[in-house]
């Protein structure tokens, strides 16, 4: 059964775990990852026992704007509802917030989220500045 929590109750190597099995970059800077959630706004993360299988961390203003930065679920345990379910969770704690937007890292991705109520930004173009000369 998985247990899904806003609870921050994860460690550094859970996080790091869930992130190198999605092959994400993050997952290379455990200490970085872990002090980032913990100062995040929201962080929902769905559990099977004491694995850390999902995550999501969003951040906000506290009145008009979360930015969603992470959704990523453990493949797993991919096709068992559990971003769908976190995808939910998020859009009933954010309800009275004027905007939740979300930048996928990957178009193929943007389908899910369209699934869950978001459209594309008219005219909107997703921009990054990349900054790794600070990997330490």
């Amino acid at each position: 059964m998985i247990v899904f929590t806003e609870e921050k109750k994860f460690t550094g190597e859970k996080v790091q775990e869930l992130f190198l099995s999605v092959g994400w970059i993050s997952g290379q800077y455990p200490a970085r990852l872990y002090k980032a959630l913990m100062n995040s706004s929201t962080v929902f993360t769905a559990w099977d026992g004491d694995r850390l299988v999902g995550l999501v961390r969003l951040l906000d203003d506290s009145e008009m704007v979360a930015y969603m930065h992470y959704v990523l679920v453990h493949p797993d345990y991919h096709g068992r509802g559990i971003a769908g379910k976190m995808m939910e969770m998020v859009k009933e704690k954010y309800k009275d917030y004027l905007y939740i937007e979300i930048m996928p890292e990957e178009s193929r991705n943007a389908a899910f989220y369209e699934r869950h109520g978001f459209h594309v930004m008219e005219d909107g173009v997703p921009m990054q500045l990349c900054n790794f000369s600070n990997r330490i």
